[in-house]
């Protein structure tokens, strides 16, 4: 079992981090969160039946993880704010301008821009997005992950995908009239 663990955290260590890194926006979380991730597997490595692959398993575990650890941020952001008082949610919000894990390796414009179009899409729709073509997981796979049918990644990601076009498109009319 030792050996079996070892060989899942090495082969999917860093692509759960990266996906994980995607839904919190915060490296020191994501490194927490893969690392409850994988308490997780060792908990349950045993009772793996593998009625789908080990890797839609991993995604579907941080994924479940990443959407607790959001859930309990926003319990608290909503129990301060009540304690606060009347001060408006929009003045409370500080924008994440860490980098992204491809920005940083590559430093390109095209992913900055890619994730800032990602902003206008349903939660939903980033997670589809992230695991089609940031993970490059197969529609079936993607599916298990998420625990939905096929048909309805499709869907998702058609919506995802056009929404994303649209918020590009926008981002390039808003430069053009900032003339650069």
């Amino acid at each position: 079992m030792h050996d079996e663990f070892e060989r899942l955290y090495e082969t999917y260590h860093h692509s759960l981090y990266n996906y994980l890194f995607y839904m919190v926006r915060d490296q020191n979380v994501a490194e927490e969160l893969v690392q409850e991730v994988y308490i997780k597997v060792l908990q349950s490595l045993d009772t793996f039946e593998g009625k789908s692959s080990e890797k839609t398993w991993l995604y579907s575990i941080a994924r479940h993880v990443g959407i607790d650890w959001i859930r309990k941020q926003n319990r608290k952001k909503r129990k301060w704010l009540g304690v606060l008082g009347p001060i408006s949610k929009e003045n409370m919000e500080v924008p994440d301008t860490s980098p992204l894990p491809e920005e940083i390796v590559l430093g390109e414009e095209a992913v900055v821009e890619m994730y800032e179009g990602m902003k206008a899409c349903t939660p939903d729709q980033r997670h589809v997005l992230i695991l089609r073509y940031i993970e490059s997981l197969s529609i079936k796979e993607t599916a298990e992950t998420l625990g939905w049918s096929e048909s309805k990644v499709k869907t998702t990601q058609h919506r995802a995908i056009k929404k994303l076009r649209k918020a590009l498109q926008k981002q390039r009319e808003a430069e053009e009239r900032r003339g650069k």
